[in-house]
């Protein structure tokens, strides 16, 4: 009788101690939620937006087109500038022709004015002749010096035009609406025939192929960890099974905090501990805000 006590006591006992060893948290050193960096993807012009290609969980392609804002009034503005600059551009011409006309007359003036020199150093000229032909070289020169100053004033006028089109160009590029990273759409903001406003948010992307799982270790435990260093991480499977990842610790806090108030207990939450940020390879089957346990 005894002995058949004795036998369902330890049948007993040995049931419990396997069913506490199939729970999820006997054999983790740590805990804690899954989460990914969150960009939020914002506009960057003004106006109507054309068109918005993505919905909520679509995976996009870094810098993949996903809409366009109304560029109509830059473009009309960068057809007027690009006239402008043609009817700019034909003052060169007319200044050259110019430029032409006032090296001929001062090729003629060096040669008469070579002729007076020869004659007044023979005496057979006179000094008013001499220094007649002297001053109109030298105003030759300085209308062929003050025209040439057209030309630079034109040029500038073309330059500055030309940086009013970078402008427009720019405001023309900022109209396209370009995804930053390869990622997975988690919330959209705006549709197609809104009005975007610089700086409003469109919508938020996160890279979910691989995920981190923040979780908090005891000072006791820092020696434990390093970064760079291979970890095993749970998900629950069902109730009573876990799934398993290989995981990296990427990222490891040099301040100590109290205890978040997600951990259950009154005295664990008045405890210091460290975060930590585990690297982990997502499946799909981990999702943002999911709780997870790590064996170091």
């Amino acid at each position: 009788m005894i002995k058949n006590m004795k036998t369902k006591l330890f049948v007993v006992i040995a049931a419990t101690l396997l069913s506490a060893c199939s729970g999820n948290n006997n054999d983790s050193d740590a805990w804690g939620n899954f989460e990914s960096k969150e960009i939020m993807v914002s506009a960057e012009a003004q106006g109507k937006i054309m068109q918005l290609t993505i919905e909520e969980g679509d995976v996009l392609e870094k810098n993949q087109l996903v809409g366009v804002i109304d560029t109509t009034m830059q473009y009309l503005q960068k057809q007027q500038l690009i006239a402008q600059k043609q009817a700019v551009s034909t003052k060169i011409a007319n200044v050259n022709a110019q430029i032409a006309v006032q090296e001929e007359q001062k090729q003629n003036l060096v040669n008469e004015k070579n002729r007076i020199e020869k004659l007044f150093a023979e005496k057979a000229a006179t000094q008013q002749q001499f220094d007649d032909i002297t001053s109109k070289y030298e105003i030759v020169n300085k209308q062929i010096a003050a025209t040439k100053t057209q030309i630079d004033a034109i040029y500038k006028e073309l330059n500055v035009i030309d940086k009013q089109i970078d402008v427009l160009n720019e405001q023309i590029r900022k109209a396209g609406i370009i995804n930053p990273i390869h990622g997975t759409v988690l919330e959209k903001y705006i549709e197609a025939g809104e009005m975007a406003a610089m700086g409003k948010a469109i919508y938020k992307i996160s890279k979910l192929d691989e995920i981190d799982l923040r979780v908090y270790v005891s000072g006791a435990q820092l020696p434990m960890v390093k970064i760079g260093q291979v970890v095993t991480v749970f998900i629950d499977k069902n109730e009573k099974e876990n799934q398993q990842y290989e995981g990296v610790v990427s990222w490891i806090s040099n301040q100590a905090e109290f205890t978040p108030k997600i951990i259950q207990t009154k005295e664990e939450r008045v405890n210091l501990v460290y975060a930590v940020k585990v690297r982990v390879k997502n499946d799909g089957h981990i999702k943002i805000g999911m709780p997870g346990e790590v064996k170091f």
